[in-house]
């Protein structure tokens, strides 16, 4: 669970990052949560954009957390960021501890 500080910087960061995965026509499949999965590997902070299902993207960017097991740092018109930070200390990026 993440604080509301805690919440703030990672939104901060991830303002720089560029849009890593795309809700489209097909909305939330397991395909989708499974990219967005390998991208937290990789990455631990993703911002993802909804080109279509706007009116539930809260709704869908809270289901895609559960499923990826990750934090929904906030969702911000139609971005939601999301953070899981990776177990392995070696590959952790330090602006994210």
């Amino acid at each position: 669970m993440l604080t509301s500080k805690r919440r703030s910087e990672l939104s901060g960061l991830a303002s720089q990052l560029p849009v890593m995965l795309q809700i489209g026509k097909n909305g939330p499949t397991d395909a989708l949560a499974d990219r967005l999965s390998t991208l937290l590997d990789q990455h631990e902070l993703v911002k993802a954009k909804f080109v279509d299902f706007k009116d539930d993207r809260v709704s869908i960017a809270n289901e895609l957390a559960l499923t990826t097991e990750s934090d929904l740092v906030r969702v911000i018109g139609n971005i939601a960021i999301f953070f899981r930070q990776n177990p392995d200390p070696e590959k952790q990026n330090p602006e994210y501890l």
